[in-house]
């Protein structure tokens, strides 16, 4: 229908005789001749038509934004002073000779090329208009882009691409599954995958020695800015690799993916950092580098304070008190203060203390803040140096919880770097290594794997049953300016680590065979030593284009409260389809409990 698409057209095509085909993008008359902005997805090209040529012209007269055109015309310069350098095709027009419409249009919901704010739910409910813009169209071509160069490198490394059933089993991957019914097994149950991780560790055990996979996952959990209940992500296994061979060939991958798809150039070696400076330094285990604010643990100069706020954290062997500086920041006002306090209460702090630095040379008597007079000078005195704070800054102090105040503090710390623009750098990607094995949740009494129960964990099955809230294992995740967007580990291999982990999640040896026991069994036929990771796929995307949230950048995303309004789902089926499944439709126990309620 078409020969050349509307935005690759310049002045190298001067005096052709072309055939274009797209949307109307903006239509304008101007003293009897009309000119169409015509738009595909290769961009914009004017077109200009002439009174003269009264049936096209006719035509044009009608036409209104958002009609779907086939235009036939020469290729002619654009008249000296209307040259537009800020499109590709601005230093020509189309002359138009010949105008189809091939299709109307209504007046769209809202404008396709406009500075106006659209309600997200209107923009997702006529998905195919927002996807029309400009803007949506550039983040779909680096999502392209993206798997593209993904794809080569991973096929140049030796890497098969292999596809892994959606149609599984439900598993305790830390999220709910989704749940699908089957009619030809009677009450029994699929489950879509939360990922592909048993099956590409069976691939391994196959001697595929190196897969990858983008793939669909699924995970009926809450949601927010960087989460999605189906997400895109790309799955890597190998055999017969360290943990640092695995990281080494994968910040290669993530440096070419940046360098060819958006012309950054990463660092040469990433940094590498252990969960516990992490937590240590930042209060949590993705940090944003480019903020150069930390947690300076003060709980020593402060433990003997009549200050029970100070006093009693810093004695408890589960609190923690921290300071953090913030340079130049004596000039936020007592209103600012009372907001961050705010803020920071959303994650369980119950204040948030301060100490303004009006004059770091006159010690104690050059601080300002209601809590001056509850420690000593001296302990003031060690703090600031502990801090390196100079005249001008401002302290804020976190003391409760250890786990309270790394969150507080933590979610303070990006919150001010980004708020008073103290960032350094424009990307900063670290791996972040030695994680804790498990993590004991107080409420359950139980330990929780950290990552999933199949990582390995770095010590032996008499040191890991001697003490296993001790024990660290061979994780890594990849974080880029504070956003996780790759995870991994080394797998467990061998069956009798993999019962013990088992035994320490209270997973039984009944439970493990009923659930996992196609694994346990594969393992006892010479399964390699392996390990892998998946990236986001959707989150590098959204970093790569500067976007604020996943949604933008997956061309159909569920809402906040995981549903599409553009297909209206999910959505009731009939009773004969439910007869069918054997299924009966009641009302969850929770939620008939809060309407008695």
């Amino acid at each position: 229908m078409r020969t050349h698409k509307c935005g690759e057209l310049n002045i190298e095509h001067m005096a052709q005789t072309v055939t274009l085909c797209g949307w109307v993008h903006r239509r304008r008359d101007h003293g009897g001749v009309i000119f169409i902005d015509l738009r595909d997805r290769a961009g914009l090209v004017q077109v200009v038509v002439d009174p003269d040529a009264e049936e096209t012209f006719a035509i044009a007269e009608h036409v209104r934004n958002e009609y779907v055109l086939k235009i036939t015309g020469l290729v002619r310069a654009r008249p000296a002073g209307t040259v537009n350098p800020n499109m590709h095709s601005g230093e020509i027009e189309i002359l138009a000779r010949h105008i189809e419409i091939l299709n109307e249009s209504e007046t769209p919901p809202f404008p396709v090329e406009s500075d106006i704010e659209v309600n997200e739910e209107l923009r997702l409910r006529y998905r195919y208009i927002d996807l029309r813009r400009t803007a949506m169209q550039e983040k779909m071509k680096v999502r392209r882009d993206v798997t593209r160069v993904l794809r080569n490198f991973l096929d140049d490394n030796e890497f098969f691409e292999i596809e892994t059933p959606y149609l599984t089993k439900a598993t305790p991957e830390g999220a709910r599954d989704y749940i699908v019914p089957s009619r030809t097994h009677e009450n029994a149950f699929f489950a879509l995958p939360q990922s592909p991780q048993l099956y590409k560790q069976i691939l391994m055990v196959a001697g595929m020695d190196r897969y990858y996979q983008v793939v669909r996952c699924f995970r009926d959990e809450d949601l927010r800015a960087d989460r999605q209940p189906e997400f895109t992500q790309l799955d890597i296994e190998t055999s017969f690799m360290s943990e640092d061979e695995i990281m080494t060939i994968m910040e290669e991958m993530i440096r070419q993916l940046f360098a060819k798809v958006i012309n950054v150039g990463l660092d040469a070696v990433f940094p590498r950092m252990t969960y516990h400076e992490a937590i240590s330094r930042f209060g949590i285990d993705r940090p944003d580098l480019r903020i150069p604010l930390e947690l300076v643990d003060v709980a020593d100069d402060l433990k003997d304070v009549d200050f029970k706020v100070f006093s009693g954290p810093a004695n408890d062997p589960k609190g923690r008190v921290v300071a953090m500086r913030v340079p130049n920041a004596g000039n936020l006002s007592r209103k600012d203060i009372d907001e961050l306090t705010k803020y920071v209460s959303i994650y369980g702090a119950k204040g948030l203390a301060y100490i303004k630095v009006n004059d770091v040379d006159a010690g104690i008597d050059g601080l300002q803040s209601p809590i001056v007079k509850f420690a000593p000078a001296e302990a003031w005195a060690s703090i600031l140096a502990k801090t390196g704070a100079k005249t001008g800054d401002l302290l804020f102090f976190g003391a409760d919880k250890a786990s309270i105040v790394n969150e507080a503090m933590g979610a303070l710390r990006v919150k001010l770097g980004h708020d008073r623009k103290l960032l350094k750098g424009e990307w900063k990607p670290v791996w972040v290594i030695d994680f804790p094995m498990f993590d004991w949740d107080e409420k359950s009494g139980r330990y929780n794997a950290i990552h999933h129960p199949f990582t390995a964990p770095s010590c032996s099955v008499e040191e890991l049953v001697a003490n296993p809230g001790a024990a660290l294992s061979r994780a890594y995740d990849l974080v880029l300016n504070g956003t996780e967007v790759g995870g991994g580990s080394i797998r467990i291999n061998r069956p009798a680590m993999q019962q013990t982990v088992f035994g320490i999640l209270g997973i039984g040896e009944e439970e493990a065979k009923e659930k996992f026991g196609f694994l346990l069994d594969a393992l006892k036929y010479g399964a390699p030593p392996h390990g892998g990771l998946a990236f986001g796929l959707d989150r590098l995307v959204m970093l790569m284009t500067g976007s604020s949230s996943i949604r933008d950048v997956i061309a159909f995303p569920k809402t906040q409260s995981a549903a599409c309004p553009l297909v209206n789902a999910p959505a009731v089926v009939t009773d004969e389809q439910l007869k069918e499944l054997g299924i009966k439709l009641i009302k969850p126990a929770g939620k008939e409990k809060a309407k008695q309620e």
